[in-house]
């Protein structure tokens, strides 16, 4: 046996080793303490303490873990930020309803932006939540066609407005050059860093079905997604889409396939499963609402938008006010350019879609002027979880949020690669999380009061800083970064 003053030189040795590794043990930034995380990624769903450091998860652990901030979340679902593919309202008060409803992640891949750059530098500094664009046809075809630098049209349709209804860039066929002008615009958005090419081909109703493959070879020449609003409303444009794409080799994804369909959902769903079983890439989206909205001054109003879009003027609301119109307020409203909702859906056929495995949920998003709009701007996702999950038991809870999280992040991971940290729990991950109570979570907003904001979710952080904290929104921080693809 060592002697005495050996043994206690050895014992004090090992008490300060032991201390050493105490003082030394994982020190997290913060804390989730406690709750239920679900990620449908890896399957996940199990009681966890998550650490972040940073703007990184760096521990999922069934141990008690330490940080400077613990947020006791017992009882609550830790789940992936919620990521919104088509999101319209790009400005800070916009991004403010989106947080609290859960949105960590909002893109506009439909209208996109023109000239790209430019865009992502005017939202530098200004984001609560991460955001990014595709490379937009429309603004594009604006640049090429009027003369108009436009950038983000639904947060700045002003100078396309100042062309009075119809503008002449949507109502015109390009000639050759022109096309490969716009080919070659799209091309400069793509190198700009934009995360795919976006399409409204109902307000560019010139833009022919040649134009519209050749354009979708861009995006196929970069392996670019294309996303894409449909000539018209039915199975026949969605056919068009799908056969343009397929012709020139590029992926594709159909937004809001509620409204696109029409009345033809199961239709629709049906041609999407059918062609992804033969290899091509297509997918789709829906928000859960029987009403869809857009500038009364676009040319989706063009003559004869009642049999596109299979409504009347009584099924059109001046959004400013809630009124329904007339053809003598439709024309005057059309002359001085503004929101407007369309009744135009079924509720079994919204049903339909966001029970259906492959569909997406996508809020469709579009800017709030002076409290008026839609309000799936402020409550979509928390929507989706307490009335159509918890509530009409459409969707299981797990499901919803794989919707929300996991499939937009895999539908752009291929082409921008920033997504695959995104849209998951796991180490390494972005600390992109929402914090939500699975039994009270639920939309507020409503076609009369849409910026009312949604309950039930107490906590969100966009790269690892809180957005939302204790239920309310949290000031003057702006912590979003832009999403940028790498081609």
């Amino acid at each position: 046996m060592a002697p005495l003053a050996t043994r206690l030189t050895l014992s004090l040795a090992v008490a300060a080793s032991l201390l050493a590794g105490c003082a030394q043990a994982p020190q997290y930034d913060i804390v989730l303490k406690g709750g239920r995380v679900l990620d449908p990624a890896s399957g996940l769903d199990a009681v966890r303490d998550v650490g972040i450091l940073g703007d990184s998860i760096a521990a999922i652990s069934e141990k008690a873990l330490q940080g400077a901030t613990v947020v006791d979340v017992t009882g609550l679902v830790v789940a992936p930020g919620f990521i919104d593919l088509h999101a319209h309202g790009q400005t800070p008060g916009d991004m403010a309803f989106q947080a609290q409803d859960g949105v960590t992640t909002a893109i506009d891949m439909e209208t996109g932006a023109y000239p790209v750059a430019g865009w992502y530098k005017s939202m530098e500094g200004r984001a609560r939540l991460n955001y990014g664009a595709t490379v937009g046809h429309i603004p594009a075809r604006f640049a090429v066609l009027n003369g108009i630098e436009i950038g983000h049209w639904p947060t700045n349709p002003g100078p396309a407005a100042g062309l009075g209804p119809n503008p002449a860039g949507a109502n015109r066929a390009t000639t050759p050059a022109e096309l490969e002008q716009l080919a070659d615009a799209l091309r400069r958005g793509l190198d700009e860093g934009a995360l795919g090419i976006g399409f409204g081909i109902n307000y560019t109703p010139a833009a022919s079905p040649a134009e519209i493959t050749r354009l979708f070879q861009v995006g196929a020449e970069r392996k670019a997604p294309v996303f894409v609003h449909t000539r018209a409303f039915g199975i026949g444009a969605i056919r068009e889409a799908i056969t343009s794409a397929k012709e020139a080799g590029a992926s594709l994804h159909i937004v809001h396939i509620g409204s696109s369909a029409s009345t033809e959902v199961p239709v629709a769903l049906a041609l999407i499963d059918s062609v992804r079983a033969a290899g091509q890439d297509v997918t789709t989206e829906v928000y859960p609402y029987t009403a869809g909205s857009t500038l009364i001054e676009s040319a989706m109003f063009n003559p004869g938008w009642q049999r596109n879009l299979r409504i009347d003027y009584g099924d059109l609301a001046w959004a400013a006010t809630g009124e329904r119109l007339t053809k003598a307020t439709f024309d005057k409203y059309r002359a001085q350019g503004g929101w407007v909702i369309l009744h135009m859906m079924k509720e079994e056929n919204i049903e339909q879609a966001i029970r259906h495995p492959g569909v997406m949920i996508a809020s469709d998003g579009v800017p709030f002027v002076n409290g008026s709009g839609h309000p799936r701007g402020a409550g979509t996702f928390a929507r989706v979880l307490g009335h159509y999950s918890r509530e009409r038991q459409v969707v299981p809870l797990v499901e919803a949020v794989r919707k929300m999280t996991q499939l937009p992040a895999q539908r752009l991971e291929a082409y921008v690669p920033a997504m695959k940290s995104k849209g998951r729990i796991a180490v390494g991950a972005d600390a992109d999380i929402t914090v939500f109570d699975p039994d009270k979570v639920l939309d507020r907003a409503t076609f009369t009061e849409p910026t009312v904001t949604s309950v039930g979710i107490p906590f969100v952080l966009v790269n690892g800083t809180f957005v939302v904290r204790d239920g309310a929104l949290v000031p003057d921080v702006t912590p979003g970064r832009p999403v940028l693809a790498k081609p």
